[in-house]
């Protein structure tokens, strides 16, 4: 496995997104060296170019860059939500045969149109579905019913509708290790693609995130379930995205909670 780390922030909404840089890091200096990739992002906000996505060029830079590093068995590390779909359009082998589990206080469901922000990391599932803004949403796009949502608590009213035709798995769900494998499995996929938000877990196991939502995962309930479905289906790939610690002193405290997660998918 290797490790691929993005530290964008240009797709996030958080007024303080370049934490998102420090996250990074800190989850950098506890990857194996000779496995790990630091891309270097661009620096600047960007420019919407006339879209209704913030920092547009700085995205669409980003991609390219991921684009040019992307590997089979890689784990990226965000950086903010969006770094998926960069990772999943460069993917090998392409996404006809993937089934994309996505754990998410938020359901990342808006469009440019709907987005009460303008920021690219609340489109991203949408990007990965395929629609949304031309530029930056995979094409063709991966269909409802391949994607698997997983502790989704947070929607905005455009976000409803837009999850129909997904499988939904509660926090509480998780409470039973086959139910993600389960539902992967029923997709008809051949491999998967697990993407996890740190925000998915509760605010008690990991506080270092931009927008905290309460009862969440536990760590532990949710790293058991990835470990039951790597051992029911390949992984094409992971990512760990969304940590964005205020401090050196916060980011020590909620690594172990970090590097559990990627133990379960590396």
């Amino acid at each position: 496995m290797r490790f691929l780390v993005v530290p964008q922030w240009q797709g996030s909404p958080a007024a303080r997104a370049m934490l998102l840089v420090d996250g990074a890091s800190a989850i950098a200096g506890d990857l194996p060296r000779a496995a790990t990739t630091t891309l270097e992002v661009p620096v600047e906000a960007g420019e919407s170019l006339g879209t209704g996505v913030r920092r547009l060029s700085a995205l669409l830079r980003t991609r390219d860059l991921v684009a040019e590093h992307m590997m089979a068995d890689t784990v990226v590390i965000g950086g903010d939500c969006s770094v998926t779909v960069a990772a999943l359009r460069a993917l090998p082998g392409g996404t006809d045969d993937l089934a994309v589990v996505w754990c998410d206080a938020h359901a990342d469901l808006n469009t440019p149109a709907t987005s009460p922000s303008g920021a690219f990391s609340g489109m991203a599932l949408r990007a990965v579905l395929g629609e949304g803004e031309p530029q930056l949403a995979l094409s063709p796009g991966i269909s409802p019913e391949r994607i698997v949502g997983v502790g989704m608590r947070t929607l905005d009213d455009a976000e409803v509708d837009a999850v129909e035709g997904l499988t939904l798995l509660s926090v509480s769900d998780l409470e039973r290790a086959d139910a993600l494998a389960d539902a992967v499995r029923a997709t008809g996929a051949s491999r998967v693609w697990v993407h996890i938000d740190v925000d998915v877990l509760d605010p008690s196991e990991l506080g270092g995130v931009s927008s905290p939502a309460p009862f969440g995962a536990e760590t532990a309930r949710l790293s058991a379930a990835i470990r039951t479905l790597r051992e029911h289906m390949p992984l094409a790939g992971a990512t760990i995205a969304g940590f964005a610690p205020r401090t050196p002193a916060d980011a020590v405290d909620d690594l172990g909670a970090v590097l559990r997660l990627i133990g379960a998918v590396a």
